[in-house]
């Protein structure tokens, strides 16, 4: 399942979120959600220690000024990268 975040982590229940993802989902930060992905944070931490791969949009990291700060744990993927995940996971959520 792809699950899509879009919103800061200070307006989101990550803790809920995790609940519902499984082994082998994949995350897809955009738009506010993309601080997530700050290196050494709480909130990468919790996403980090889930069995999930984690992505944020390229553009939306760019538009914050937060290229140099973002994880590399976290992968950059463009729209085209975008479009490929919601075609690679029939199931899809948007928190």
């Amino acid at each position: 399942m792809l699950h899509i975040l879009q919103h800061s982590p200070f307006q989101t229940d990550l803790e809920s979120m995790l609940r519902c993802v499984k082994h082998g989902d994949e995350l897809l930060l955009i738009q506010d959600a993309v601080i997530v992905a700050l290196s050494g944070t709480k909130a990468l931490d919790l996403l980090l220690a889930a069995p999930i791969s984690i992505y944020a949009l390229q553009e939306d990291i760019e538009a914050r000024g937060l290229t140099a700060q973002i994880s590399t744990s976290v992968g950059k993927v463009s729209y085209t990268d975008f479009v490929r995940l919601t075609v690679k996971h029939e199931q899809q959520i948007t928190w």
